[in-house]
């Protein structure tokens, strides 16, 4: 199966580095189409400069990016994001804030107007498939920490993307919302089958949500292993508990030990 989401011999190097060190230096990834993969490492290894390569926020000074089998030159309009903090509009409801991608990427930005109740009754839906049902005329601050996070969720997807790149989107959340958005990430994904790419520090998460981690150096970040999860799904949180599972996050721990020790 050709790869959806490829990085080939990556070099990158932010403008104005001090340094002028490279953030990643021959990076090489690819994920298949409808794979959830996930990406750790130390802190500071790169793995969210991956993310902006991989959706033409950045462009690499070396090496290839391509998604869809098409090289990357520019924003991928195909791909939704989701970081840490939500970013929600304070001033716009939540159906509103859920809208917002419509009103810029086209298809949608043209039809918009015309198409507007059906665009609704979509937010509607995915807040509800969410746990949010009811809570799309509140304002982002009238919502607790998790909720503002389903609904990013939510507005990451309005747009059915293709590719879903999450950037420690469960981080600054409680441990037990954090599980329970495992959960509705893992729902989504089985239902819609895009693929993911989960950049994360929280190995347990990985071990739950990914198909295939990838684990990085220190800086100048690259991928140093790939481990399968072959846990079968659907997997609900007691595998969490299992030794099977256990010995993945064992394994990921020690990989990203051994990065820091060479670093």
């Amino acid at each position: 199966m050709n790869p959806f989401v490829e990085l080939e011999n990556v070099t990158h190097v932010y403008a104005g580095a001090e340094d002028g060190a490279p953030a990643v230096e021959g990076l090489s990834l690819s994920v298949r189409e409808s794979e959830f993969a996930a990406i750790v490492g130390p802190s500071g290894c790169g793995k969210s400069t991956l993310m902006k390569l991989a959706t033409g926020l950045q462009f690499p000074r070396e090496g290839t990016v391509k998604v869809a089998g098409q090289r990357v030159d520019a924003p991928v309009k195909l791909a939704g994001m989701a970081f840490q903090n939500p970013t929600m509009l304070p001033w716009r409801t939540t159906l509103d804030n859920l809208l917002l991608p419509l009103e810029i990427v086209e298809p949608h930005r043209s039809q918009i107007r015309r198409r507007r109740a059906e665009y609704m009754a979509k937010a509607e839906a995915l807040l509800a498939q969410v746990g949010l049902k009811g809570q799309g005329q509140k304002y982002p601050w009238q919502l607790s920490g998790g909720m503002q996070q389903r609904a990013s969720l939510c507005r990451a997807l309005i747009h059915e993307p293709k590719l879903l790149m999450l950037d420690e989107p469960f981080g600054a959340l409680d441990a037990f919302t954090r599980e329970e958005l495992w959960c509705v990430i893992r729902d989504l994904h089985a239902a819609q089958k895009f693929t993911v790419i989960l950049v994360t520090h929280d190995l347990r998460e990985a071990a739950f949500l990914a198909d295939r981690i990838f684990c990085m150096s220190s800086r100048p970040g690259r991928i140093i292993a790939e481990r399968t999860v072959d846990l079968p799904r659907p997997r609900d949180l007691e595998v969490t508990y299992t030794p099977a599972f256990v010995d993945i996050v064992h394994e990921l721990r020690a990989r990203i030990a051994e990065a820091r020790a060479a670093a």
